[in-house]
């Protein structure tokens, strides 16, 4: 999945580096919210590739919150490994897999959540949902 800041949405490299690294301050779903519809009021609607950026950056904050460490995804399904060591109460994965029939604790105590997700965008979206699942407990 493509996720940058296309050169044809804003030409400036300078503007482009500072929006970069303004993402990566970005610490919460409403500062994302804020940010997307900065940039809509200044570059106008925003490209695919803008939105999968948005979505992988909001994945990463969701992941480190849940004590996410990996992420597999793939057209089966996502399968996420956790930081184990910050973890002091499993309780909150347990309940999660509880919760929904199509997630299962696997083995090597990595959670599987099965899906169809062959299409890219689609499992973006499918995994930032699980992890907003994870993190609401």
């Amino acid at each position: 999945v493509p996720v940058l800041i296309p050169e044809n949405y804003v030409a400036d490299l300078n503007v482009r580096l500072s929006l970069y690294r303004r993402m990566a301050d970005i610490g919460s779903s409403e500062e994302e919210d804020g940010f997307a519809a900065e940039l809509v009021d200044r570059f106008g609607s925003l490209p695919g590739e803008v939105e999968n950026l948005l979505k992988v950056l909001a994945i990463k904050r969701l992941a480190k919150q849940a004590h996410v460490e990996k992420i597999d995804a793939g057209p089966k399904g996502a399968v996420y490994t956790f930081r184990h060591k910050d973890i002091t109460d499993p309780s909150f994965v347990l309940n999660a897999i509880e919760k929904h029939g199509n997630w299962r604790l696997r083995p090597d105590q990595t959670v599987f959540i099965m899906g169809r997700l062959d299409d890219p965008g689609v499992r973006l979206e499918r995994v930032k949902q699980s992890l907003l699942l994870l993190c609401s407990g």
